[in-house]
């Protein structure tokens, strides 16, 4: 990789709180409720571990990697493991990856604070299918998008001050329902939904589920490979770090889900349900008798939202950034900041697509993010694959932070990528997608190639030329 001149600025602690903020979002607030209706209380948690086994395999293949090549991500990866074709395949759908995230929390956050405030809506403009959008939701959301990306645009070090503040936040928001459960909550809450129901089998289906769907909440730990230039940190603590920020994530989840059955029992996930949805901001209410400790777990929520909007910003602008600087997208977007030294060419594009988003309505958003996370699980099987043919290609290359059984890791992290995207493309998975989000993966897909059409053409033999 050519030398780029971004800045080794990330100490450890950051490089941590960078991946554990992408990982933990909102879903932990609006989806918790969902996961215990469908599995159970430790059914659900046991189905989170599951799925961060999975994630885990594929981290340990990214651990490595990352220390081996710390610069470029997938993209360096892939191009020496498979060629600069192959490789822009692959950045290509973690690009699809990373900005759709970034437009889906664009959107979100506006839609949470109406549930604070639910006079907040102003100025109806228009409906875009069932979503009404109005001028206030919009013009929060532009501002939001605004102050991000001047943030990143500052340098990545003023990003990681934002993501420190918030992610404080959700752990304190976090820890605050766990401990409020172990000392006022009532194990007899959990009568009835430890598990879907006492036939062993539905509950083995039930906790699958969750597995089935727990890996797309804890995407977000590949940002710091996307980051690795910029981590002033031993690269092989770097690939413990990145192993570290998934079991911290899956922890959070799994204490979240049962302090919410400590709380709330069957008929009170239910009533939850019912209601808008927000199991762990109704259990830190129940705990304490007040509508208002609601609104703990909504902050800390609000708190994911910009959290992993900044993360995933940062991936995505480092991906864009890489790109270009290997000419397989116009050089602008290769270019740095003079005073910042940050990529602000790719900041500010993903910054402007982040700002038009909420314009097309949250169920666009919602398509958007399906197909992303199937992007995201296209590009961990290419990596997965990189990882084994490297060991093949290049055993002597130099692995600060080298993984044992690497025939075990590898050929597991490819065997569970292509189950997730089978769970993407086979009917009746619960995560198949939808008619429209095929077409957004098909759009996408000839972006890319007019992108690599124009570049072969525009730079010739220097197309894909990584030193």
């Amino acid at each position: 990789m050519k030398k780029t001149g971004l800045n080794k600025v990330l100490n450890s602690a950051e490089v941590l709180i960078m991946a554990f903020g992408a990982m933990i979002g909102w879903g932990w607030v609006v989806s918790s409720g969902e996961w215990i209706e469908s599995a159970g209380v430790f059914g659900t948690a046991i189905g989170f571990v599951i799925g961060g086994i999975t994630i885990y395999f594929v981290g340990m293949c990214y651990a490595e990697l990352t220390s081996a090549m710390p610069a470029g991500g997938e993209l360096l990866f892939s191009y020496k493991a498979l060629g600069k074709n192959v490789a822009f395949i692959c950045s290509w759908t973690m690009l699809l990856s990373f900005v759709g995230v970034v437009c889906f929390e664009a959107c979100s956050l506006p839609t949470v604070i109406q549930f604070i405030f639910p006079s907040f809506l102003k100025g109806y403009l228009y409906s875009v299918g069932e979503c009404d959008i109005y001028f206030s939701w919009l013009l929060l959301a532009c501002i939001i998008a605004g102050l991000i990306t001047f943030t990143n645009i500052k340098g990545l070090k003023a990003a990681m001050k934002l993501q420190t503040v918030l992610t404080a936040m959700i752990a304190l928001a976090g820890i605050i329902l766990v401990a409020a459960s172990v000392l006022m909550g009532d194990s007899s809450n959990l009568k009835g939904q430890l598990f879907l129901s006492s036939d062993p089998l539905d509950s083995i289906k039930g906790c699958l589920s969750v597995a089935a769907v727990a890996p797309f909440f804890l995407f977000g730990f590949d940002v710091i490979p996307k980051a690795a230039e910029e981590i002033n940190v031993p690269l092989r603590k770097v690939g413990k770090i990145l192993l570290l920020s998934i079991i911290l994530a899956v922890s959070f989840y799994a204490l979240v889900v049962i302090a919410i059955g400590f709380a709330l029992d069957k008929n009170g996930i239910a009533a939850s349900s019912q209601g808008l949805g927000l199991a762990a901001a109704d259990a830190l209410s129940k705990l304490f008798n007040s509508k208002a400790m609601a609104n703990v777990v909504i902050i800390g929520g609000i708190c994911g939202i910009v959290t992993s909007w900044n993360s995933f910003l940062i991936g995505g602008s480092r991906t864009m950034y890489y790109m270009a600087r290997a000419n397989m997208l116009p050089s602008p977007l290769g270019r740095l900041h003079q005073k910042y030294q940050s990529p602000s060419g790719a900041i500010l594009l993903i910054g402007i697509i982040s700002a038009a988003a909420p314009f097309f309505g949250r169920q666009m958003l919602v398509w958007i993010s399906n197909a992303s996370s199937f992007a995201c699980c296209i590009a961990y099987f290419i990596s997965s694959l990189s990882f084994l043919v490297l060991r093949v290609k290049e055993p002597l290359m130099a692995r600060p932070f080298k993984v044992k059984h690497w025939k075990t890791v590898g050929f597991s992290a490819m065997l569970l990528s292509t189950l997730m995207i089978l769970g993407f493309v086979l009917p009746n998975t619960g995560a198949d997608l939808s008619f429209q989000e095929w077409i957004i993966i098909l759009t996408w897909s000839v972006f890319g190639l007019l992108f690599y059409l124009f570049s072969r053409a525009k730079y010739k033999e220097r197309f894909g030329r990584i030193v």
